[in-house]
């Protein structure tokens, strides 16, 4: 069972660090494109180009952890025109979002969040082109809203997720970082796996937000119930560190309460 963050408000990995085996993945976000002030056409992290020397902690840290055996991805989208911008000048910000990657090289995937119109074809190319230059091993995942993958048809992303998955493409879709913000339940897992996906595809997303500390109990229950139907289950993300419960203080024990139980349903 995977822990995985977003990472997009940049407050320090110093916590999770000391203890980094609790945590499998850090998607760090968010990529975009568009022009700079001069017009230059340009790669961004949130609001700054990613070479900017306000992000050298951010990569020293990140890099610290995937010596240590946390996957480093990159998120790309989210809120924003990421892919709109990307897929009208495909060649010029492939090769900027290629060269990014490149440099650095503890980046080991990408995540995919849709949240705009994009038509299945640039997503099935996009997909081609990443493993035609990282390879089969590079992860490839993707971020829908749980009710895409409950029920097949549209989505914010203007696509049907079951096409996508059961595509030639699909098989390089790692696993679905599903945003189950608005019902993070073993209801909402299991009706993604009645409708087709396996439980190893699936990871359970929560937004900070939605549990304080009096409530995350409820929340580990929901993954505890998961677990313990399917050993297979993918995992949980936290959307994001900054504020992960139940401990706003120190958003890395989030981490350790969800190893906790992996670790005990394994060993039944």
């Amino acid at each position: 069972m995977k822990t995985i963050y977003y990472y997009q408000t940049f407050v320090g990995l110093e916590n999770i660090l000391t203890h980094i085996s609790d945590i499998d993945v850090i998607n760090v976000s968010s990529i975009h494109f568009g022009k700079d002030k001069n017009g230059i056409k340009s790669i961004y992290l949130n609001d700054n180009k990613p070479y900017d020397n306000l992000f050298d902690n951010l990569w020293l840290q990140t890099e610290k952890a995937s010596v240590q055996g946390c996957k480093i991805i990159l998120m790309m989208g989210g809120a924003g025109l990421a892919y709109k911008e990307l897929f009208g000048d495909f060649k010029t910000y492939y090769t900027l979002l290629k060269k990014l990657i490149s440099d650095k090289t503890w980046i080991t995937g990408i995540d995919l969040d849709i949240e705009e119109p994009t038509k299945i074809e640039d997503i099935k190319m996009l997909i081609n082109q990443l493993i035609n230059d990282f390879g089969e091993e590079f992860t490839i995942t993707m971020a829908p809203v749980s009710g895409s993958l409950q029920q097949d048809g549209g989505s914010i992303a203007g696509i049907n997720y079951k096409e996508l998955y059961l595509s030639t493409e699909g098989k390089h879709i790692s696993w679905f970082n599903t945003q189950c913000y608005d019902s993070f339940s073993f209801e909402t897992y299991e009706s993604i796996i009645n409708n087709g996906y396996p439980p190893d595809k699936i990871v359970m997303g929560m937004e900070s937000g939605q549990f304080s500390e009096e409530t995350f109990p409820k929340a580990l229950n929901e993954v505890k119930k998961i677990k313990e139907k399917y050993q297979t289950f993918a995992g949980v993300f936290d959307w994001e560190y900054l504020n992960a419960p139940p401990n706003k203080e120190d958003p890395s024990q989030w981490a350790t309460f969800m190893k906790m139980i992996d670790f005990h349903t394994n060993v039944r």
